[in-house]
């Protein structure tokens, strides 16, 4: 994408009124909207929100399946959910917003036990071991998830590594959380969720063009 196509975006997810392009201060100084998602959304309906949403085709496909349920993206590149932001407004869906931000800062963005549901999709595996920390499913990260999660809310991991796949499970498994469903190949699997197969992200589908099998997780953390 071109510089000037990337401008062009951002600039244009400012007039959005379903994005919001905090700076990290202010994130980390009282977000206005921790805590208080609901009035944002103007309802009570249980909130699920996608880390790296990417170009946002998950946040949008479980909005449009769900009206019932608000869906927050969440990625620190305004330019690719940009899509996902505009596809909201142009189909009127009032139950969806994205997030510049970095995932890191998730725990300052919702208040304890704000979210019912949490995807992460594609996310980078960081194969190396210096890059552990930066692994979104690390035992860091679960605790920030397992902070802004609902007693008895899930998790979701959909994914093309396998590596990312078996060091999920092993973490899991070794800190004694609830494996909900587990498989390493989705679209081979008779009983994978329409949530999982009904949908396929830009990069999805370019992984499977390529062969690769789509792996995914569900489970729920037992701090």
């Amino acid at each position: 994408m071109g510089s000037k196509n990337k401008l062009k975006r951002f600039h244009e997810n400012e007039t959005f009124p379903n994005v919001i392009q905090p700076t990290r201060d202010e994130v980390l100084s009282n977000f206005p909207f921790q805590g208080k998602w609901h009035s944002f959304f103007k309802n009570n309906n249980p909130i699920s929100v996608e880390l790296g949403c990417g170009k946002g085709e998950y946040t949008i496909a479980l909005a449009e399946k769900n009206p019932d349920k608000n869906f927050i993206g969440i990625d620190i590149k305004g330019a690719r959910f940009w899509r996902g932001a505009k596809t909201a407004l142009e189909n009127k869906l009032t139950n969806v917003a994205f997030i510049r931000t970095q995932i890191e800062l998730v725990d300052s963005i919702f208040s304890k036990a704000e979210v019912d549901e949490i995807w992460i999709t594609f996310p980078d595996p960081q194969i190396k071991y210096k890059r552990t920390k930066h692994r979104m499913t690390n035992h860091d990260f679960l605790l920030k998830y397992n902070h802004i999660l609902k007693e008895g809310g899930v998790i979701n991991l959909k994914t093309d590594s396998e590596f990312m796949h078996g060091y999920t499970l092993g973490l899991l498994h070794g800190e004694g959380h609830e494996i909900l469903h587990a498989n390493h190949d989705v679209y081979k699997d008779y009983y994978s969720p329409d949530e999982v197969t009904g949908t396929q992200t830009f990069y999805e589908k370019k992984y499977l063009e390529k062969g690769k099998a789509i792996t995914y997780i569900k489970f729920r953390l037992n701090f």
